[in-house]
């Protein structure tokens, strides 16, 4: 499943699903800057941005998780460049952000922001890690948006 190459380069990709992402490549300069600034390379990532099906059906066969999610991060890295597949589901995206109450454009790049925070290695399973995590997306969310 994973589809990255050695490349320094953040790309976008979209599988049958429609969500719209505004100034793409001064969301790719960004993401690059949040990996130096957590201390890591940029390599190739890649964001796949695809429906709830097919996301659930990664999540069950790489993770054996049957539930939805809104996003699975492929750590690919080999040596010092950071590489990644990350998978974002748009349907979740949409319906998280109706039920938080903000933006499909917040909580998309929320996201983005997420997976690339794993690949700095911020988790998300305590109490604790989602605090963290939460914090870190937020500083960046507001240093992108300002």
């Amino acid at each position: 499943m994973p589809v990255s190459s050695s490349k320094s380069k953040v790309c976008f990709f979209f599988q049958g699903v429609r969500i719209s992402l505004e100034k793409r490549e001064t969301l790719k300069k960004f993401v690059s800057s949040v990996l130096k600034k957590e201390g890591k390379k940029p390599g190739a990532i890649n964001y796949i941005f695809c429906s709830d099906k097919s996301l659930l059906e990664i999540n069950n066969q790489y993770l054996k998780h049957d539930f939805y999610t809104d996003i699975i991060t492929f750590d690919l890295t080999e040596g010092s460049s950071t590489q990644a597949d990350i998978y974002i589901s748009a349907d979740r995206v949409k319906e998280n952000a109706r039920e938080l109450g903000v933006s499909i454009k917040e909580e998309l790049h929320r996201v983005i922001f997420h997976g690339i925070l794993h690949l700095c290695g911020y988790g998300d399973k305590s109490i604790e890690e989602k605090s963290k995590m939460r914090a870190k997306e937020d500083f960046y969310l507001s240093r992108y948006f300002s």
